[in-house]
């Protein structure tokens, strides 16, 4: 039953207030300030509306293999969605002036940590 509701973008429109545009994709994740207009970023995600079958399919899914099907299933649901970012430029009375897609930061790898290469002691008795 996990997900969000998607935005309906049709709001998301030139000649739009800001409140219109948050009400839809809540607030920015960062605002800015472009030839002296506020520009904000909104992030929002789009395929992971909460589901009521997709919940009672799991729920199965675990009864059935007892428990074992979490290992595959949660790694299954942290993968649906696909998330956007929309840059939305407001003019001094806040309204849309114009709204661009940009990219979204790929999640870099995890770095591997390093192993001591050093020299390795024991520690024995001293006699």
């Amino acid at each position: 039953m996990s997900g969000k509701k998607e935005p309906q973008l049709g709001a998301v429109r030139v000649g739009a207030t800001r409140g219109e545009v948050e009400l839809q994709l809540g607030s920015p994740i960062e605002i800015r300030e472009e030839n002296g207009h506020r520009a904000d970023i909104y992030e929002y995600e789009i395929g992971n509306e909460p589901s009521a079958g997709r919940a009672i399919g799991h729920g199965v899914m675990d009864v059935l293999t007892l428990g074992l099907w979490e290992v595959a299933g949660t790694p299954i649901e942290g993968f649906q969605g696909d998330k956007k970012r929309l840059l939305v430029t407001y003019d001094d009375s806040d309204v849309v002036t114009r709204i661009g897609s940009i990219a979204v930061p790929k999640k870099a790898p995890p770095k591997e940590e390093k192993k001591d290469q050093g020299a390795t002691t024991s520690l024995g008795s001293q006699g």
